[in-house]
C-alpha cells in the first residue's frame, strides 16, 4: 500500500501516487516526461504558464469568518469570500486530484527557527513542485522524518478551472486563503509566483501577533561586522540589483521578518526577473539559471535552446526560481542582526525627489505606508508622462492587516534601535523622463555605500521643505550638484511646478487611503502649500 502522508485528512483520496520531497533532478525529469516544459542549453527547466504570466490580483480572496473579520484590512485587494464558497471549492479540488500523481513538498518558511512555519504544498505539476522546493527552506532528512503535521497546507491545481457563477470567483482562476482552517487553494493558473505569494500572505498575517514585523524587502549584511541593512522597493527600483552587493552577504531578496533577535529570510530561494538580463550587470542571477532552476516564459532558440532574455513576446514578467545557495555570496542560514540602516528605494521618473535623503522616524513610517515609485509611461501612443504608483508597505497584495499595525511596529523598532533610514531615488535627474536622465548607477551605489558605512552621519544636511526630508550636501564619490535635484534642472521654475505636482500626488494618495493615520505621520509627508 502506498504512503499518502495523511493527505486523506484534507480530502485527497485515491491519488495515483504521492511523490514527496523529490530531488531537483528527479522533478526536472518528471516534468519533461509530463511535457510540462523543455531544457535550456544551461540545463534549466523552462515552462510556459499560459494565460497567466503574472499574479492575478482580481482573483485573490480571503475567507471572511467572524474570528478574522475585524483583523483584515478589507479593500479591493483583500477581497472577502464566504466560508461556504471556500468549502465547496475545498471539496472539489481534492476530488480533482483523484487518480492523479501528486507532487508533494513539505518545507519551511522562516530561517529563524523560533518563528518558522511548516508549509505543505500539494502540487498537480512536477515543475511547480520544483519551483516551491527552490523557494521555500528545504528540510534536512532528519527534519523531514520528524516533520509531523504542517502549520499550513496549499493545494495547487492549475488544471482545475473555476466556474465563477457557481464558485463565486471572478474567473477560471482563484487564489483563496483561509486563515481559520489554515488552507490555501490555488486553481486555474500555472504562474508559480502565486504559491510563494500565498506563503507571504500567511506569514504576514500571523507574525505580527508573535511580535515579529514581516516586510517585503531584501536584506544584506557586512561579512565582517555582520551589520545588516534592509531595502524596500517596488519593481523597477533596483531592489534586487542594489542588495546583491558583491562586498556584502545577501540574506534574501524578497521577504523578511524582524524579530527581537534580528532579520531573517522567509525563503530559501530567489525568484528573479529575467527580462533584459545581462551577464555583466547581474552575473549572479545570470549564472544561477542552470540545472535545478525553474524558468518561466523565457523565449528559447528552437535549435540551440539558448535563452533570449531580451525577447518579451510572451511577457515582460519572465522569471527564474532557484535556491539561494546558487548565489555565491548568500548568507547561510538566511539570518542577520538588527538592521542598522533601512533604505527605501523609489524610481521617480518625474525627476524631483532627491537621490538620497534622510528620514525621521515619522517620515519613515509615512514612506513605508505610502510605498511610492513612478513608472515610465507606455510608448504605444507616444510618450505622455510618468505614472505614479503607490503600493502600501511596498507589498500591498500580501499585507492582510491594517497598514498602521505594520507601520507602528516599524516605528517602534527604528526608535528602539536607533536605526537610520534613507529614501533613495534611483529614477531621473535633471528633468522628468524624456528630458532628464536616469540616475547613474555608480552614484546610487556610492550613496548607499556611504549610508551603510556611516559616512553620512556627520555631513551637513539641507532640509527640503516641499518633500519634508533632509538632503546630505556632500557624499563620497558623488558630485555635490547631483545631491540637490533642483540644481540639476536647467529650468528651475519647471522643477518647482513638477515638485508641487508630485507632492500633491503624495498628499491625495495618503488622504484617500489612510484617513485615520496619526497626525504626526501625516505631517511628516510632502507638503502641498
Amino acid at each position: 500500500m502506498q504512503h499518502t502522508y495523511g493527505l486523506d485528512r484534507i480530502g485527497v483520496i485515491n491519488p495515483e501516487v504521492v511523490y514527496r520531497n523529490m530531488s531537483p533532478a528527479w522533478l526536472t525529469e518528471q516534468a519533461l516526461l509530463n511535457q510540462e516544459g523543455v531544457l535550456s542549453d544551461t540545463g534549466a527547466l523552462v515552462v510556459r504558464t499560459g494565460k497567466y504570466t503574472g499574479r492575478a490580483p482580481d482573483d485573490k480572496f480571503i475567507v471572511d469568518t467572524p474570528s478574522i473579520h475585524d483583523y483584515i484590512a478589507w479593500n479591493n485587494i483583500n477581497r472577502p469570500i464566504s466560508k461556504e464558497k471556500f468549502n465547496a471549492l475545498k471539496s472539489k479540488i481534492p476530488a480533482y486530484f483523484q487518480n492523479r500523481p501528486i507532487y508533494l513538498f513539505d518545507g519551511f518558511a522562516g530561517a529563524d527557527e523560533l518563528c518558522r512555519k511548516k508549509f505543505r504544498v500539494v502540487n498537480e505539476l512536477a515543475s511547480e513542485c520544483l519551483f516551491i522546493r527552490n523557494l521555500l527552506i528545504r528540510p534536512t532528512a532528519e527534519e523531514l522524518a520528524q516533520y509531523g503535521e504542517p502549520d499550513f497546507t496549499i493545494l495547487v491545481a492549475p488544471g482545475f478551472q473555476c466556474n465563477p457563477q457557481i464558485d463565486g470567483t471572478h474567473s477560471q482562476a482563484a487564489i483563496l486563503v483561509d486563515y481559520e482552517s489554515r488552507t490555501v487553494l490555488i486553481a486555474g493558473t500555472r504562474y508559480a509566483g502565486e504559491i510563494k505569494k500565498s506563503v507571504f500572505s500567511v506569514m504576514n498575517y500571523f507574525l505580527p501577533n508573535e511580535g515579529v514585523l514581516p516586510m517585503h524587502c531584501s536584506a544584506n549584511m557586512d561579512p565582517v561586522t555582520k551589520e545588516t541593512a534592509i531595502f524596500f522597493g517596488l519593481s523597477g527600483t533596483g531592489k534586487t540589483t542594489l542588495s546583491a552587493d558583491p562586498n556584502r552577504k545577501l540574506i534574501g531578496d524578497d521577504e523578511h521578518g524582524w524579530s527581537p533577535r534580528g532579520i531573517f529570510n522567509f525563503e530559501g530561494g530567489c525568484y528573479a526577473k529575467c527580462i533584459n538580463l545581462n551577464p555583466e550587470k547581474e552575473p549572479y542571477i545570470y549564472n544561477a539559471i542552470k540545472a535545478g532552476t525553474l524558468v518561466e516564459n523565457v523565449v528559447l532558440d528552437e535549435d540551440t535552446r539558448h535563452p533570449n532574455y531580451f525577447d518579451s513576446k510572451i511577457t515582460e514578467n519572465t522569471r527564474a526560481g532557484y535556491p539561494i545557495d546558487y548565489i555565491p555570496n548568500a548568507a547561510q542560514p538566511g539570518k542577520g542582526g538588527i538592521p542598522t540602516v533601512i533604505i527605501f528605494l523609489t524610481a521617480d521618473s518625474f525627476g524631483v525627489l532627491p537621490p538620497i535623503s534622510r528620514l525621521s522616524k515619522e517620515a519613515a513610517m509615512y514612506h513605508f505606508v505610502t510605498g511610492f515609485t513612478s513608472k515610465v509611461a507606455g510608448t504605444e501612443q507616444g510618450i505622455t508622462e510618468p505614472i505614479p504608483t503607490f503600493s502600501t508597505l511596498f507589498g500591498e497584495p500580501f499585507m492582510p492587516l491594517a497598514p498602521d499595525i505594520y507601520a507602528g511596529m516599524l516605528g517602534e523598532r527604528i526608535e528602539k534601535y536607533n536605526t537610520k533610514v534613507y529614501l533613495v531615488n534611483t529614477g531621473w535627474t535633471g528633468g522628468p523622463y524624456g528630458i532628464g536622465s536616469r540616475m547613474d548607477l555608480k552614484y546610487t551605489r556610492a550613496m548607499i555605500t556611504a549610508a551603510l558605512n556611516g559616512y553620512l552621519d556627520d555631513v551637513p544636511y539641507r532640509h527640503d521643505r516641499r518633500f519634508n526630508v533632509d538632503i546630505p550636501q556632500t557624499c563620497p564619490g558623488v558630485p555635490n550638484q547631483i545631491l540637490n535635484p533642483r540644481a540639476t534642472w536647467d529650468n528651475k521654475k519647471s522643477y518647482d511646478i513638477m515638485a508641487k505636482k508630485v507632492a500633491a500626488m503624495f498628499y491625495e494618495n495618503f488622504k484617500t487611503k489612510y484617513p485615520d493615520m496619526p497626525e504626526e505621520i501625516i505631517e511628516a509627508g510632502p507638503r502641498v502649500e
